[in-house]
């Protein structure tokens, strides 16, 4: 007689346990013992799906207590078994005991002493005392009436098994996420289980909430072939909640599929299941996960970094940048549209940023005024309120950048309508612990892109995203919002004579007045948004003469002047997309607007001359800030720096030709009459243009 000592996996019945040995490189096999001499009642059973004029078989009296009691006793315990017979089919019987050898607990007698078996008396044999034993106890079981030997037969002790629900989604919210008592009775992969609920008996399908093990894929044949690491994902949530008593969250149930969250006192098994590498997030069904979509993420982040299991042959989307590179902190200089940013790195390098996950809001269908130029900033519904949100949160300020993944350049294909994308930095932006997507997705004015499972390219705060996402949806924000969308009546009179001489006299009446700098063409020439006009004009800063940019010109590429780059990078560091003052002096015959630009009490004319980046133009001695210009002009100079020693020859000419020009520009000079005798007075030299000579 062979005896062998191994861990107990399931309890089929009051009288048929399976056994399985020690794992070795995968799942180790099963083993069925019957227990000799005795029998129990038989567990209900459901009628196959095929047949459907059979009925289900319901318990047998005293059938499932039996079952309870062994599952009880021994689930997750050490038994020692001894095997007696093994018939022509296989099938063994056998004594088992609790414990590691045969001097422990019999399994067999504990059940015919509680009431929950009878013996087998036909084939016992008078010289056998484990047999005798076991009549025994059964005749002693009988005299107290214990289990099935009670009055009234045992029929109260028949399950009302509930094989369907008619209704999951009632069901499970009528539970209100309130943990529900249960026993697991199968497990159909890592992270789908069959459970029944205690105490009413429903036996239902639950899948794990947020996360998707292998599985196990039927062929066309009947049969089925495990998908890697299937059988061992089955086999950790086996060995740890098969026949377990647990506590399970029913948290949701789309599409008829009830998913909840399995809670046993050693630990939650989702959790585990990512941390060991046999899972994976799933973004649908995270949504409802009730202990910490956070949690979940942490796990497979940690599985991830060992590379375990599913993840062996894991690639980080950031794996082959430095850390420098991967985490910086940056100053904010342009929003561009509603997902990307424009920063200045410490090195003083430019660096476009995408927002990682979320996608700006977008116009529907085909631009149906093809005879106006689509402004997408101003014609996209929510773009302009996205933009300007961004806008006065961010620019001028320094933002913490987490590289999150660079989506690879897209070639534009004749076939399709995706176009061209150059190569992506995409990243989270925060400020002030702010993350600055999740708070455009909440405020309705973009929304989340939705991923394959499997592509790892997304927002490290990919949860919080979709979070924020449904708040926005179920308020009613932005984009999700039913009222009609906003309309911006923008008119750009840039490069417009005839409205820009209507509009300057309102610009010159009105003072200081507030605009937003929307673009930079060079160190003066910009174009400003006026939000109480509603209107975009081209302005000319007043009083200097900055260096020009190169131009494409009639005759070909005009070459720019020395320090043109320069001075056009100290104004777009300086105002570009700021909230400024103007003053609006004139107007060109180009209709561009010329006057004083101001930004926190800072006059960008004398800004630009005092850095030497411009020089002071005649027309500023009318000026009231001529003085101030002058003196930045003369400090610059002194200081040797950039354009004023280029120009430093040439101010004696252009003061006389400036003064020439005030000649034939101003009023006639009235009629001279000879003065006094002894008088001094004399004809002022700014009459005759050469005070400067």
């Amino acid at each position: 007689m062979l005896i062998y000592d191994v861990p107990l996996f399931q309890v089929l019945s009051g009288c048929a346990i399976i056994v399985r040995g020690q794992p070795r490189g995968g799942p180790p096999p099963e083993r069925q013992i019957n227990l000799s001499n005795i029998r129990t009642g038989a567990l209900a059973r459901r009628a196959p799906q095929s047949q459907p004029d059979q009925k289900d078989t319901p318990d047998e009296p005293y059938a499932f207590q039996a079952r309870e009691f062994l599952r009880k006793m021994l689930i997750g315990k050490e038994v020692c078994f001894t095997v007696e017979v093994k018939t022509a089919l296989g099938r063994e019987y056998g004594m088992v005991y609790l414990g590691r050898d045969t001097t422990g607990e019999n399994i067999a007698e504990s059940l015919v002493n509680e009431g929950l078996a009878t013996v087998r008396r036909e084939g016992i044999r008078g010289n056998n005392p484990d047999q005798a034993r076991l009549c025994d106890l059964e005749d002693q079981a009988k005299a107290s009436k214990k289990g099935m030997w009670t009055e009234g037969g045992g029929t109260n002790t028949v399950r009302d098994l509930k094989y369907i629900i008619e209704n999951p989604r009632n069901f499970v919210d009528s539970m209100h996420q309130k943990p529900v008592n249960a026993v697991i009775e199968h497990v159909r992969d890592g992270s789908v289980v069959r459970a029944l609920l205690l105490p009413d008996y429903y036996l239902v399908t639950v899948m794990l909430s947020g996360v998707k093990c292998p599985t196990f894929k039927r062929e066309a044949d009947g049969t089925e072939s495990p998908e890697p690491f299937a059988a061992e994902a089955k086999f950790f949530t086996e060995s740890r909640l098969l026949q377990r008593d647990v506590q399970i969250i029913l948290e949701s149930c789309p599409n008829q599929v009830i998913l909840g969250t399995i809670l046993h006192p050693n630990g939650n098994i989702t959790e585990l299941l990512l941390k060991e590498g046999f899972a994976r997030c799933v973004d649908w069904s995270m949504a409802v996960y009730t202990q910490g979509a956070e949690k979940l993420r942490a796990g497979e982040k940690s599985a991830k970094e060992r590379k375990v299991r599913i993840w062996k042959d894991y690639v980080a989307p950031t794996a082959n940048m430095d850390q420098k590179d991967r985490q910086f902190v940056a100053k904010v200089m342009q929003v561009v549209n509603a997902d990307a940013v424009v920063v200045k790195l410490n090195s003083g390098e430019y660096k476009t940023i995408h927002l990682s996950s979320i996608r700006p809001p977008r116009i529907e269908g085909e631009n149906k005024d093809k005879d106006k130029r689509f402004r997408p900033i101003y014609d996209i519904p929510y773009m302009f309120e996205a933009r300007e949100f961004m806008r006065k949160k961010i620019i001028g300020k320094k933002v913490n950048v987490t590289v999150d993944y660079i989506r690879a350049a897209t070639s534009a294909s004749e076939t399709s309508t995706i176009p061209a994308f150059a190569e992506r930095t995409c990243a989270t932006v925060t400020i002030g612990g702010i993350n600055i997507a999740e708070a455009l997705v909440s405020k309705g004015f973009a929304t989340v892109i939705r991923y394959r499972q499997d592509d790892d390219q997304r927002s490290s705060h990919y949860d919080e995203l979709l979070a924020a996402e449904a708040r926005a949806i179920k308020n009613g924000k932005g984009l999700h919002s039913k009222k009609e969308v906003p309309i911006h009546r923008v008119a750009d009179i840039s490069g417009e004579t005839q409205k820009a001489k209507q509009f300057l006299p309102f610009l010159q009446r009105a003072g200081r007045s507030e605009a937003v700098v929307e673009y930079v063409f060079s160190g003066s020439r910009l174009k400003l948004y006026m939000p109480k006009e509603t209107c975009l004009i081209t302005f000319l800063l007043a009083g200097i003469e900055c260096p020009r940019g190169s131009r494409n010109m009639p005759g070909g590429m005009q070459v720019a002047e020395p320090f043109s780059d320069e001075a056009m990078a100290f104004t777009k560091e300086l105002v570009l997309q700021r909230e400024v003052e103007v003053e609006v002096e004139s107007m060109d015959k180009a209709g561009n607007f010329i006057g004083w630009l101001h930004i926190e009490g800072v006059n960008l004319s004398v800004a630009l001359v005092e850095n030497a980046l411009s020089k002071v133009h005649f027309t500023a001695e009318r000026s009231s800030y001529y003085k101030t210009l002058v003196s930045g002009e003369e400090a610059s100079r002194l200081r040797k720096d950039k354009v004023s020693p280029q120009f430093a020859p040439c101010f004696c000419l252009l003061a006389f030709w400036g003064h020439l020009w005030k000649v034939f520009t101003d009023p006639p000079v009235p009629e001279y009459r000879r003065p006094d005798p002894g008088s001094r007075s004399r004809i002022p030299n700014e009459a005759t243009g050469l005070g400067m000579i």
